[in-house]
């Protein structure tokens, strides 16, 4: 087993590192959601913080973990008889996020169920986790079945596991730990609730921390038992600490006071629900408890607003998380109390006496070199900020070139979907032969079982009961009997859309309407799971704005700082989305693409540019490709080329007004590709 880098070597990260301690401290903080660009230690920090975590006492033999003085009266390896414990480490388990439902939530043996009635259980990671740590590595690229498992699990503090009548449970009581670059897509809302604590983590721009970061890894690396040897002091201090904090947390006060700036806060900000107050409740304890005190502070209050709240007081998609500073101290100013101290307010500094991981000491004593500037691209861009979208040098830029128009206010939209049934990853947009969703037909498994169609095993065995010498009242079940039920649900896609941003769209009324509709369709793709891709096209050229990605927010960003202005290069522009699908084919030949190309119609530029949009419209649809186009054609006097490109694409035309949920207009949902057009 290689050895962990050491929890107390890491660099700065005080925020990361002071969530991770409070959990230990109090696991019923609920959990940690690091958010941050790549490389700056997220993973090394969660991974290291098992080996601080006191030792688990655990029924002998039990392969749920259970606790000797409570164990799990529906424990699959129980009943337990009462007996010594014996101590172990405390578990990390990691959730890959490419794992099966069977490996999460473990797996039932359905042929000895229905042929022997045993129920043989094999544990999954849920059960692994149990009294430990679940530790989820890109956690916001988790489909969305096993996203409802942990969902469940969480709520209800135990794993269920049913097939076709024969059920298992056994009790799953985790801390949560999540990483995930936003680059790459945000966490669904239910889920991102149930995480305690977020933090932000970026990478230091102070040279002298970077030197360090650089210089530890690489004695890390050289020799990791020499490393961790040389900190082993450090770690031990810790650990020693965070058992002192937890015999300390009963004996913590949380005064009428504190409470009141808790609700307050809470209210403030405009959270959804009372989980942010009992959250916060939680922290701001186990944050008294960590720096010895036996009464809650009000710096404690602001502390536990900090790391609380962040994550729930967004209230769009699109918006950064964050929280208000002055917003927060003006509130624990306003209804501090008595029993608190009111002068801890507004400080952000720690305690002052070297308790705790404030910045610039490591949690082990061990000074640390001090931390960039504060403030370094923390603001994060979003739709409609002000200042937001410089216009960009783009292909053709240059004469005629505008400032970029602010988008519309989105709407919601009605649903545009492929026709078919597909086979991609789970989501919420076209009909998907799935493991989850209703059950349409059966067929003889190819590997293992994994969802029982009893009907059709039934049915499949019945014919041979007297040749196996069936004599009592159970069915005879072969292997060869089984049958795996075919169930249909809904899968994500690619949305690529294809933005005409040339001048005759650059009006500024006209492009604030086009970008509306374009972000009324980002906000859907969020909402669906899909990923998307932006590209755009101007003057004498098409680029891809933005390669397909699971961040929207990041497509909302590109589209919001959009110039416009020049010709009008169609062919450019479909010819560059057919690019972009083509690879995108190789990399992910499951997840089928929906191309809204949003567009008057118009073509301009070039020999023949009429004639050449059309070719490219026909190399789409030769493909099968599902389009949709968005006729943003304006006037009294419409020429209808919007919809003459989408019968070229073998697609539908809709406008902007037809695309609203809330409009009387019929709009064809499934998008008609040339394929489906040509089998008719």
């Amino acid at each position: 087993m290689s050895t962990p880098y050491p929890f107390t070597a890491v660099v700065g990260q005080d925020d990361l590192r002071l969530a991770l301690l409070l959990n230990a401290v109090s696991p019923r903080v609920g959990g940690v959601l690091v958010r941050g660009e790549k490389g700056t230690a997220k993973s090394t920090a969660v991974r290291a913080l098992a080996a601080l975590m006191p030792e688990t006492e655990v029924v002998p033999g039990c392969r749920f973990s259970c606790d000797p003085a409570a164990p799990d009266p529906s424990c699959p390896d129980g009943p337990h008889e009462s007996r010594p414990g014996v101590r172990r480490p405390t578990a990390l388990v990691e959730l890959p996020v490419g794992a099966s439902e069977d490996r999460l939530v473990g797996a039932l043996d359905i042929e000895r169920a229905l042929a022997e009635g045993v129920k043989a259980f094999e544990p999954g990671l849920l059960a692994d986790a149990h009294r430990g740590i679940l530790y989820v590595d890109e956690v916001n690229l988790l489909n969305d079945h096993l996203v409802d498992l942990l969902l469940d699990a969480a709520a209800m503090g135990a794993s269920y596991v049913e097939r076709e009548g024969v059920s298992v449970r056994h009790a799953a009581r985790f801390l949560l730990v999540g990483t995930m670059n936003p680059e790459e897509g945000e966490l669904r809302p239910q889920l991102l609730d149930r995480f305690g604590l977020t933090v932000e983590v970026k990478a230091s721009r102070e040279p002298d921390q970077r030197v360090e970061v650089v210089r530890r890894r690489l004695a890390y690396d050289d020799a990791p038992e020499e490393f961790a040897a040389r900190w082993a002091g450090e770690e031990a201090a810790v650990r020693q600490r965070i058992v002192e904090a937890r015999e300390l947390l009963p004996s913590v006060r949380l005064g009428d006071a504190a409470l009141r700036q808790i609700a307050a806060t809470c209210a403030a900000f405009e959270v959804d629900g009372m989980r942010a107050d009992i959250v916060m409740a939680r922290t701001a304890t186990a944050l008294a408890a960590w720096a010895g005190r036996t009464d809650v502070l009000a710096e404690d209050v602001r502390q536990a607003a900090l790391l609380a709240l962040p994550h729930r007081r967004r209230r769009n998609p699109f918006d950064a998380p964050g929280l208000d500073e002055d917003r927060l101290d003006e509130t624990l100013e306003q209804f501090g109390g008595q029993d608190g101290d009111g002068d801890g307010a507004g400080n952000d500094d720690g305690d002052g006496d070297g308790d705790g991981p404030g910045p610039g000491g490591g949690p082990g004593g061990r000074p640390e070199p001090d931390g960039g500037p504060p403030g370094d691209g923390d603001a994060a861009a979003r739709p409609g900020a002000d200042g937001a979208g410089e216009p960009q040098a783009g292909p053709g830029g240059g004469a005629g070139e505008q400032v970029p128009a602010r988008a519309s206010e989105p709407f919601r939209t009605k649903v545009l979907s492929v026709p078919g049934v597909g086979e991609g990853a789970a989501g919420r947009r076209s009909r998907a032969r799935t493991e989850r969703g209703r059950t349409t037909g059966a067929h003889r498994p190819r590997g293992a079982l994994t969802k029982l169609h009893l009907a059709a095993t039934v049915r499949a065995a019945a014919p041979h009961q007297r040749v196996r010498g069936r004599s009592g009242p159970g069915l005879v079940v072969r292997r060869d009997d089984l049958r795996q039920a075919v169930r249909e649900g809904h899968e994500s896609n690619l949305v690529l859309f294809v933005v005409d941003a040339s001048g005759s769209m650059a009006a500024r009324q006209r492009m604030s309407a086009v970008k509306g509709a374009v972000l009324s369709l980002l906000l859907d793709a969020y909402r669906r799971r899909d990923k998307v891709g932006l590209v755009t096209f101007r003057g004498t050229a098409a680029e891809v704005a933005l390669p397909p990605t699971s961040s929207v927010d990041v497509a909302a960003v590109r589209l919001e700082s959009l110039p416009t202005g020049g010709r009008t290069p169609l062919a450019a522009g479909l010819l560059r989305a057919h690019d972009v699908l083509r690879v995108e084919r190789l990399r992910d030949p499951a997840r089928r693409p929906l191309v809204v190309v949003v567009t008057d119609g118009r073509a301009t530029g070039g020999p023949e540019p009429v004639a050449l949009a059309g070719r490219a419209a026909r190399l789409l649809a030769a493909e099968g490709t599902a389009c949709v186009v968005v006729d943003c054609e304006a006037g009294p006097v419409r020429l209808g080329l919007a919809g003459q490109l989408a019968d070229e694409l073998g697609g539908t035309a809709v406008t902007p007004a037809e695309l609203r949920a809330d409009s009387i207009a019929g709009v064809v949902r499934d998008v008609q590709g040339a394929g489906t057009r040509r089998a008719a």
